[in-house]
């Protein structure tokens, strides 16, 4: 009979659907966090073999502590000149975030996707590479050219599809493309970005060249394939290459929970494929450059990979589609444990005497009029909705080597109807 089974009298079975701590109307309180103090977590040779560095992908790599000192062994003791371009070029990344974001309300462009309150993890990371290490970023690394210097009006040109656009209005906003900039073209579609870093990095190794190769995925990313694939192959080459994992709490409308954050840390997906693995603060800038560097070291002296998770909090929605306050308690970032990378880099070179309030005040001031001249530049060339930015025969075009007949034909074609209509 049915009911003579040997699981009769077990209980049904449950499934577990991940709730995030607080919902809007929640009080928000991190109370119960666990955050090892700065300078807590050791630094370990960077040819450790990864069995024997486990508990830092548990841990957390901190540098700055409550007072604005740097302290511990992970300390990169960076020269003042450093310390304040970092903190230019992280205040320069906010500024322009604040004007896209306004331009995209003022119907210039269709799409924009902030980074506030995780500007180290791109700026500091970039500090920590050779200029010639090539990125592979996703969509809120926007510091990672900045920091590399690029120019502010052809990244809004881009932002723009005018005529201006490198890309020719072929890319979504901020799907940037730089090869100059050693920075890989972005994808819309999740971790794609992961495998071609690591394949990017074995040819690197494969031809003798000294250049290693650097990823960026947000934490639910960690649940597509291409991560999974990226880690494997890294994992048996022992590919010169670098997997951040940007863990900001969120994606759009869910939280990390949905990628594993409730089971175990981003980190700890490295102990299953066997590579090296870091847990960082991610709002600490000099933990983030001194993480990166030491696996930047890692992998030019050809000990294998590293993924480093940046614990981090995503301040804004998600992009110019979302409303976070569908879901999320209004005072979570506020009350974010770890303060804000800006608030904490400048708090760091005031204490050293380098720097103080009025200052902070002015370089604010000056960047964003310099943020807004180089938005009128850019718009001189055409906004969204504004006309067509690009000749029609540019559809044809950086495809082919040798573009076959029949488009060929096709161009042709086109260009006879568009004289005869008079385009």
């Amino acid at each position: 009979m049915a009911d003579e089974g040997p699981g009769r009298n077990l209980r049904p079975l449950t499934l577990h659907v991940p709730e995030p701590r607080f919902r809007p109307g929640d009080v928000v309180d991190f109370g119960d966090l666990h955050l090892p103090g700065a300078g807590e977590t050791r630094r370990p040779p960077i040819d450790s073999a990864p069995a024997d560095m486990r508990e830092l992908c548990y841990q957390l790599v901190r540098v700055l502590d409550e007072e604005g000192r740097a302290v511990g062994p992970w300390d990169p003791k960076l020269a003042p000149e450093r310390l304040l371009m970092m903190l230019r070029q992280m205040a320069l990344v906010r500024a322009f975030d604040e004007r896209m974001y306004r331009a995209q309300r003022q119907g210039k462009t269709s799409f924009y996707l902030k980074c506030t309150g995780e500007e180290a993890t791109s700026v500091a990371a970039a500090h920590a590479l050779h200029r010639d290490d090539m990125c592979f970023p996703s969509y809120r690394q926007q510091g990672l050219l900045i920091a590399r210097d690029w120019p502010l009006v052809d990244m809004m040109c881009q932002i723009y599809s005018n005529a201006g656009d490198r890309l020719k209005g072929r890319q979504m906003p901020i799907l940037y493309s730089a090869k100059e900039a050693s920075f890989f073209s972005l994808s819309g579609n999740l971790a794609t970005q992961c495998p071609q870093a690591v394949g990017w990095a074995m040819a690197s190794a494969a031809r003798g060249d000294t250049r290693i190769a650097a990823a960026w995925c947000g934490e639910g990313s960690t649940a597509e394939g291409d991560f999974h694939s990226a880690m494997t192959f890294a994992a048996v080459y022992r590919a010169p290459v670098i997997l951040n994992v940007i863990n900001n709490q969120w994606a759009i409308s869910s939280f990390s929970g949905f990628a594993g954050a409730e089971a175990t840390t981003f980190a700890a997906r490295a102990i299953g494929y066997g590579i090296a693995g870091l847990r960082v603060d991610g709002n600490d800038a000099l933990a983030v450059h001194a993480a990166t560097e030491w696996a930047a070291e890692r992998a030019r002296n050809n000990h294998g990979p590293t993924l480093i998770e940046h614990f981090t909090y995503r301040s804004e929605g998600h992009s110019t589609s979302d409303d976070p306050a569908r879901y999320r308690a209004a005072d979570e970032r506020s009350a974010w444990p770890l303060g804000d990378p800006i608030e904490r880099l400048s708090g760091h070179v005031t204490r050293l005497g380098l720097w103080d309030a009025e200052r902070q005040a002015a370089m604010e001031r000056e960047l964003a009029e310099q943020v807004r001249l180089a938005a009128r530049e850019a718009e001189k060339q055409g906004v969204l909705g504004n006309g067509m930015h690009q000749p029609l025969s540019t559809m044809f075009e950086d495809v082919f080597e040798e573009m076959p007949w029949h488009l060929k034909e096709q161009a042709r074609q086109m260009r006879e109807e568009g004289e005869a209509a008079g385009l």
